[in-house]
């Protein structure tokens, strides 16, 4: 019996999903790379244009794209990043509600046809799409993981080093809590080649570090206009996938479903985990000061006022 290659579905052919699909493709972490999205003539670009890159690099991924739902079957990870912007005139509440209704069906596939997948959330509001995968898959906790403080937490080492002019590759930043301003940097857990951060910048410094930290993808936005970052965003999900499919066991920061971890429960926040073959296998409880403290309770309740939006109009019917 010939044994079958790993197979990493990716749910939207945009900016980040594209490019997630084109690392994963340079680097040979899977056999298979599949891309849907609505649109099927775009998907069906990229695949053929990354295909011919991964021959051109001589590696063995197959890049192809699922026409029908049932072309995701099998897939060992699937990467949801399907989502819409916020328009002119939307709400928050309305790009909540649209992004949702977009989680749910996309979820609803993965249910029937890769019932047995990891999923990967990407798209945003993160924690609260993360959350609403969790609920509508019916998965256990460890197979529904959101990407964002691999992020958040290169965005802060990047600012580090922009900072202090060296140690580029070796500096370890560290965030926890919710995916945008709420997000709670953790300058006691970031090191430059293992000395703490507050051993080479003073408080005032780690203070303008943080606080740029928070408002990184805003940064990007207010320069690329028309758009938002999917360089990071997509390394920082392919990292992920690596360490699931590898069985690595690494420990990143990852948004997942608490269940008393840290005094809250029915909500998704992000918290350092280790990733491995089975999703998040181990969350760590971190020891936090008073502010910290504080701060991660103003990121988690965030979170559950988005989610209780989507409660108020009934959105999870079977609670």
């Amino acid at each position: 019996m010939i044994k079958r290659g790993k197979k990493v579905t990716v749910i939207g052919a945009g900016n980040v999903g594209a490019t997630v699909a084109y690392i994963l493709a340079m680097n040979g972490a899977c056999h298979h790379v599949v891309l849907r999205d609505r649109d099927i003539e775009t998907a069906k670009g990229k695949a053929l244009d990354m295909s011919q890159a991964a021959n051109a690099a001589r590696m063995h991924t197959i890049v192809s794209v699922a026409e029908e739902p049932e072309d995701i079957a099998d897939s060992d990870i699937i990467v949801i990043t399907a989502g819409s912007p916020r328009l002119p005139g939307m709400s928050r509440d309305d790009l909540l509600m649209i992004n949702a209704e977009i989680t749910k069906e996309v979820v609803a596939d993965i249910k029937v046809h890769a019932p047995d997948a990891i999923i990967v959330m990407v798209s945003n509001p993160l924690d609260v799409m993360t959350y609403v995968a969790f609920k509508e898959s019916g998965f256990p906790r460890e197979r529904v993981i959101g990407m964002a403080g691999i992020l958040d937490s290169a965005r802060m080492a990047h600012f580090i080093h922009e900072k202090i002019g060296y140690g580029a590759g070796q500096i370890r930043a560290s965030v926890m809590g919710g995916h945008g301003d709420d997000m709670v940097p953790l300058p006691k857990f970031s090191t430059v080649a293992g000395v703490p951060l507050s051993d080479i910048l003073t408080a005032e410094e780690i203070a303008e570090v943080v606080e740029r930290t928070k408002h990184g993808g805003a940064e990007i936005v207010g320069y690329l206009k028309t758009g938002s970052a999917y360089y990071a965003p997509a390394k920082s999900t392919s990292m992920m996938v690596e360490a699931i499919l590898k069985d690595t066991k690494l420990i990143y920061p990852c948004a997942v479903y608490l269940d008393g971890e840290y005094g809250y429960s029915d909500v998704v926040t992000g918290v350092p985990i280790v990733l491995g073959a089975g999703g998040a296998e181990k969350i760590f409880k971190l020891t936090l000061n008073e502010d910290q403290e504080a701060r991660f309770a103003k990121s988690v309740a965030s979170v559950t006022k988005m989610i209780q939006v989507l409660k108020n109009k009934n959105f999870f019917k079977g609670e």
